[in-house]
């Protein structure tokens, strides 16, 4: 009798603690809308394609006169950013963070 109703009791309070976590919402609630909307595009801004790095960065650096350190800095640049302009030179503008990565000394990071 005494062990059916530990089991009786473990049972409801199981089922309350489950309610009790599903009604709480996570603690986005108390945030207001522009937080909540600024949380959202963090969390698309995360999920970027996957790019094979390798075969973008040798079709980048095909034509440079020093292609070791054509594909050391390409490469750097495509893992950080996860775009790799395309054709041999210039169209940075496709991909900002690439164009935008600089060095110590203040000069363009990627080729």
């Amino acid at each position: 009798m005494i062990m059916k109703l530990l089991l009786w009791f473990l049972v409801a309070f199981l089922f309350f603690q489950v309610f009790a976590e599903a009604s709480l919402d996570h603690g986005i609630s108390n945030l207001d809308d522009q937080e909540v909307t600024s949380l959202h595009k963090h969390r698309i801004i995360r999920r970027r394609p996957r790019i094979n790095c390798h075969f973008a960065c040798a079709r980048r650096c095909s034509k440079s006169s020093r292609k070791n350190v054509c594909h050391r800095a390409c490469g750097t640049c495509c893992l950080r950013c996860h775009c790799v302009p395309p054709g041999t030179y210039g169209n940075t503008h496709t991909c900002p963070c690439y164009a935008g990565l600089k060095t110590h000394g203040k000069k363009l990071k990627c080729p």
